[in-house]
């Protein structure tokens, strides 16, 4: 069982450090003259990731591999007097090739969000979001004999709604406190008992606590470092366990088309499997801004 004075602090206390070193450090620089405030930002952004490796006659051994993880994320920032609106999608899909066992999934991902705010001071927002998380096949155990199904499309699925507070600091940096989070899990028929729901059914509704932050930097010139933190705890259900998903995703650019990219992603949800999930993504690919633009 996960609590939530263990590992779950010590996270939050090394992240909200980031952020106040950060923070810090933004208010002593010295404006020379305040920019226009951009009514639009859009960036929509796609990444191929290849990896391969192969062996003949190789005396320490070895296996050939081909991988490859495709990735897209979009962001949608609108702010207009008091109103801000932010939405990002991050969806991705990857698959590896293992001689003599065929292809595994190594990515499958859509996760979209949307965060409506009313600005009540010079941070702080008045704030309903919005959250739809779910992969897009079929997810196998390969550690049994045969392989087991342990997932499928919209199996699980979740949609989270909520009102709250956000503190928003620019588009970069905010978190967002929605302390009446209503979360809806859908399963198919296959799954109905598990993730959660019932046996029997096809749906669980739950009521609780749901905090995500953003923080976006560059850690040095052509680096930038992106993390994002979501936290939940059911008010009806175990509310001490707490469900925990961080990604960090570190850049380096090459060239304006090229970027060296680690994925560092770990989920903890007692409903799913009661131990930490890990992911790790590291490639060197092709890195394509298909729609960028800013409007006043």
């Amino acid at each position: 069982m996960f609590h939530f004075n263990s590992l779950l602090k010590y996270l939050f206390l090394t992240f909200f450090l980031i952020i106040s070193i950060a923070a810090n450090c933004q208010q002593k620089k010295v404006e020379k003259k305040k920019a226009p405030v951009p009514k639009w930002k859009i960036h929509g952004r796609f990444t191929f990731l290849f990896n391969q490796s192969a062996f003949s006659n190789w005396a320490a051994g070895g296996q050939n591999t081909v991988a490859g993880n495709v990735s897209i994320n979009y962001d949608f920032n609108y702010k207009k007097n008091k109103w801000n609106w932010d939405s990002r999608l991050i969806t991705g899909y990857g698959l590896s090739y293992l001689s003599g066992k065929g292809y595994r999934k190594t990515n499958d991902r859509f996760d979209f969000n949307s965060l409506l705010g009313l600005k009540s001071s010079k941070y702080w927002f008045f704030s309903y979001f919005t959250n739809i998380k779910t992969q897009y096949t079929r997810g196998f155990d390969y550690s049994k004999t045969p392989e087991v199904s342990v997932s499928d499309f919209l199996s699980p699925a979740y949609l989270s709604f909520g009102p709250g507070m956000l503190w928003k600091k620019s588009d970069n940096l905010n978190i967002n406190i929605a302390p009446a989070t209503a979360r809806l899990t859908f399963v198919n028929d296959m799954f109905s008992g598990k993730f959660g729901v019932d046996e029997g059914k096809n749906s669980a509704l739950s009521l609780g606590f749901n905090l995500a932050s953003y923080y976006k930097t560059n850690v040095m010139t052509n680096v930038e470092l992106e993390n994002i933190l979501t936290v939940y705890s059911d008010y009806l259900d175990k509310p001490q366990n707490i469900d925990l998903e961080y990604q960090a995703n570190l850049r380096f650019k090459v060239n304006k088309s090229i970027k060296m990219h680690i994925t560092l992603h770990t989920i903890f949800d007692d409903n799913a499997s009661g131990r930490f999930q890990y992911r790790e993504l590291f490639g060197l690919g092709v890195n394509y801004s298909f729609h960028e633009k800013v409007t006043y």
